[in-house]
């Protein structure tokens, strides 16, 4: 069980990246983002130190604090210009000796790369959409159509837009040029599941409860191509994506889907290793559900799937971001006792 800690007692180092070569709309997004947040700790009762990383000197950064007495909530995604740098984060705010929010870095490396996520949950038979990774833009031993091209690092739907769904050999190799080229790694095509898509939040260490999962309604498009949440429909406000997916919660299911549902994402959850909270993407298809995603350390703003479904549950929003600073203290060496 977490600590039992009042938050006034839980002291919170809220870390968060911000790249001075991003957009000045996404700087502006990822501040509102982070100020929600902060703003739920310090209603929920919590002292909050917002640091901003706006460079690579994370570890001088860090060195102005006291791993003794606070916890950090990490929300550092990477370290400014150095990508896919998540993990790296995370193992400098352990190296220097902190108690932090959410998954290890072993963990957050493992979800970064697809490859190595999908031979994990394929030795463990849980079930995702046939794949296979190109390295050129040749793709004649595959036959599996409609199918989905997806980078193999990126997260947030990055790369992913209404022309990575392709429906013949031609299409895919066009699409695997495209992300060769413009992302300069290699492209994971998959078994496009065109059946209903699911987010499903998680949280706990040890005994792992799952929240009502929520469903992206793609009912508004016909074409095949838009059933998709692309990153225009996370990110851009003006979007048909963005504005045309309803989110569904709770999922409707019958007991019998859901407790499917539930199975194979808590089989997931525990085979990447997801500590504190995590959020899985599944579509179902002919009464089989497939994991496309694991996100360990998931989108915790206002309006995410993971604060809506605990919203829903009966949590505020601070009261959320409170549960997760208190399964961290469990691992802190003072807040652990109490």
């Amino acid at each position: 069980m977490p600590t039992k800690c009042a938050p006034e007692d839980l002291p919170v180092l809220f870390l968060y990246d911000m790249d001075p070569e991003w957009e000045s709309k996404d700087r502006t997004a990822a501040l509102e983002s982070n100020e929600k947040m902060t703003a739920a700790l310090k209603t929920a009762g919590h002292p909050v130190i917002p640091v901003e990383v706006n460079d690579n000197n994370l570890d001088s950064l860090l060195s102005y604090y006291s791993a003794e007495k606070l916890i950090v909530f990490n929300q550092c995604e990477s370290i400014p210009g150095i990508p896919h740098s998540e993990h790296q984060a995370a193992r400098i705010v352990e190296s220097q000796g902190f108690t932090y929010t959410g998954s290890t870095p072993d963990v957050l490396n493992l979800a970064g790369n697809k490859i190595k996520t999908k031979k994990v949950l394929d030795s463990l038979d849980i079930r995702t959409p046939e794949w296979k990774v190109y390295y050129k833009p040749v793709a004649d031993d595959w036959n599996l159509f409609p199918a989905i091209v997806k980078t193999t690092y990126e997260h947030c739907s990055i790369g992913l837009d209404s022309e990575s769904v392709v429906m013949n050999t031609r299409e895919l190799e066009s699409r695997i040029e495209y992300l060769l080229e413009n992302y300069n790694q290699p492209a994971m095509v998959e078994d496009f599941i065109d059946g209903r898509e699911f987010h499903v939040p998680l949280w706990g260490n040890g005994t792992v409860r799952i929240l009502p999962a929520v469903e992206m309604d793609f009912s508004a498009f016909s074409d095949i191509h838009d059933r998709l949440c692309t990153y225009d429909s996370k990110f851009d406000p003006c979007s048909l994506h963005y504005n045309k997916i309803e989110s569904l919660i709770p999922a409707p299911l019958d007991n019998e889907m859901l407790h499917a549902l539930e199975k194979i994402s808590i089989r997931t959850y525990r085979a990447i290793g997801c500590r504190d909270y995590g959020r899985l993407d599944v579509r179902g298809r002919g009464g089989k559900f497939y994991v496309l995603d694991v996100n360990p350390n998931a989108d915790l703003d206002r309006d995410a799937s993971i604060a809506c479904s605990a919203e829903y549950s009966g949590l505020s929003y601070p009261e959320m971001m409170h549960y997760l600073v208190r399964l961290a203290a469990d691992r802190h060496a003072l807040y652990s006792q109490f």
